[in-house]
């Protein structure tokens, strides 16, 4: 069974009302291959949501870049699944490395939120990643395994799960992991899925890479095995984002 091509876009803490409208229009003209080939997501900062959602094109989907851990109450500033499934948005973004290090969430915290989110009818792309110090100590696999491992201690189903793998040291840097860097954690960590949960779990995850993902190196990237999709920062307020859309097609030959 092949695994579907999949792109996001993390537009992160960017943007203003004109400048989300030229993204959404830039993307809506962009000529890409059909959903059977790739399937996109985008995730604008939550004010933004219903704004790209009833303008984006229909084959695109929207994401949010957060929820909470459990149901909406007394937790100000914080919006729950139920709010995004409110809204008819069907992806969130979880764990991803700027809330693990700026918010202190921990492994155990993100495994909780995936878990809710699952079980609310969201689609989930959980990020995972070791920091530059990590690799440096050979520890890479170790830290990718333990917070790959926090997810699986709380669910049972992955059948909307993508885990995007996130070199810390490598997002928003310019650094990218080489095709072989991220080709062997990727094929590591499906090893990981293989070992501790089951062989069609392996087989059927998609594993993103993010990390300074450009229309320049996104071909390359693609052509391994076992990279998925990508999870693209920022180029994915660029043109060039159109450019990475397209390199699913490597997958074809």
């Amino acid at each position: 069974m092949g695994r579907k091509f999949i792109v996001g876009g993390n537009w992160k803490c960017n943007g203003t009302v004109d400048e989300v409208k030229k993204i959404v229009s830039t993307l809506n003209a962009g000529d890409v291959p059909s959903g059977n080939v790739v399937e996109v997501v985008v995730s604008p900062p939550f004010v933004f949501l219903p704004l790209v959602k009833s303008s984006l094109r229909t084959d695109f989907h929207v994401a949010a870049q957060n929820c909470w851990v459990k149901k909406g109450g007394a937790f100000t500033g914080e919006i729950s699944a139920e709010m995004l499934l409110n809204l008819e948005v069907p992806w969130v973004i979880l764990g991803h490395s700027e809330r693990r290090a700026l918010l202190n969430e921990s492994n155990e915290f993100v495994g909780e939120k995936v878990a809710y989110a699952l079980s609310k009818g969201l689609k989930v792309i959980a990020c995972v990643g070791e920091t530059l110090e990590q690799r440096e100590s050979g520890s890479t696999m170790e830290v990718v395994a333990a917070q790959t491992k926090a997810i699986a201690d709380k669910i049972s189903d992955w059948t909307n799960v993508v885990l995007a793998y996130e070199p810390v040291w490598a997002i928003g840097t310019g650094k990218v992991a080489t095709p072989d860097q991220a080709q062997e954690v990727h094929s590591e960590l499906r090893s990981w899925l293989q070992a501790h949960i089951s062989p069609e779990v392996a087989a059927s995850t998609r594993i993103m890479y993010g990390g300074s993902v450009s229309g320049a190196n996104c071909k390359e990237l693609a052509a391994k095995p076992d990279v998925d999709g990508f999870l693209v920062g920022g180029a994915s307020l660029k043109p060039e984002f159109i450019d990475i859309i397209k390199s699913a097609e490597v997958k074809k030959c």
